[in-house]
């Protein structure tokens, strides 16, 4: 089921947060969170540690990052704007300069299979062709005179399923950006796609696309303001941004609670729709539609169409 919310009413979070308390005090520790810090969303200080692990929960990728001290993660939640963050010692950066593929994919031929695995998959089961679908109903609705040619641009491209499935529905000229260089050649030279490898908050170029897409991007990095502000600059006038992010409330909401894969470690954010508001806001764009979601392989997901603010 999807919910459309054309415009996010923020003061109606408090009346969500109050439901979601009462959900939480089964599992609070007795945990302090230090008083100066501030949400990144909102930058208020009414935090509070809601879950903490003290192992990897099922399902969890071992990514063999506990260190001297062991598995140790709390999870924090702002009671001001519902957003999630995860808070641990253990070393993340290093999780993507080599073991996240290896760990999550199995190398090259586990991206090679993993990518055919996707693509095939019947419609109604696929995330990605729903994402897909949805792009492209929302660009011909925004656009009254599609740019010809339509550029995108898609940020942590992954597998590159999703420009795959793109590539099969239109003529948009596609560009992958990816920092990993095993997905960037499997995009690369597999699929015939343009792919930047590089870092994009350290990218420096002078290109313009009328459609930028963050699927489940934003999560990962530990400050997505900052790559959202970067987004607003390559972003031609009168284009989109389409951004795709763990959907926090309803997650923790379910019977598995925090056990749930979109509060797995190589999250560093997880969001609600007010914090998901709040940060484009913060960047300049404003929301066109917001939507909450259950995908058809279970994932709780929040997504937005973003545009420049008049």
């Amino acid at each position: 089921m999807i919910i459309v919310i054309s415009k996010t009413l923020l003061w109606l979070h408090g009346l969500i947060a109050k439901r979601h308390s009462r959900t939480w005090k089964k599992n609070w520790k007795t945990n302090k969170v230090p008083p100066d810090y501030q949400c990144p969303l909102c930058m208020q200080n009414e935090n509070e540690s809601v879950h903490v692990y003290k192992e990897k929960p099922k399902g969890e990728t071992d990514f063999l990052l506990e260190g001297d001290s062991g598995y140790h993660r709390e999870i924090l939640y702002c009671k001001t704007c519902g957003h999630y963050r995860s808070v641990h010692g253990m070393d993340i950066p290093s999780l993507y300069e080599s073991n996240y593929v290896d760990s999550t994919y199995g190398g090259l031929e586990g991206i090679r299979k993993n990518y055919e695995r996707i693509m095939t998959l019947d419609p109604k089961d696929s995330d990605n062709s729903g994402r897909v679908d949805r792009v492209i109903q929302f660009s011909r609705n925004h656009f009254s005179c599609p740019p010809s040619p339509t550029r995108l641009l898609d940020i942590g491209s992954g597998l590159g399923v999703f420009l795959g499935k793109i590539l099969q529905k239109t003529n948009w000229q596609c560009t992958a950006l990816e920092t990993d260089s095993r997905f960037a050649n499997h995009t690369r030279e597999n699929l015939g796609i343009e792919t930047v490898t590089s870092d994009y908050l350290k990218l420096q170029w002078d290109r313009k696309f009328d459609i930028i897409t963050l699927n489940k991007v934003l999560e990962h990095v530990e400050e997505p303001l900052k790559m959202l502000q970067k987004c607003t600059l390559d972003l031609a006038p009168g284009g989109f941004l389409y951004i795709e992010l763990p959907d926090g409330e309803s997650a923790a909401c379910d019977r598995e609670g925090f056990e749930r894969e979109e509060f797995f470690i190589e999250h560093c954010h997880v969001f609600s729709m007010a914090s998901m508001e709040l940060l484009s806001r913060r960047t300049g764009l404003q929301s066109q539609e917001l939507e909450r979601l259950r995908e058809p392989s279970s994932k709780y997901t929040l997504r937005s169409f973003l545009v420049h603010a008049n």
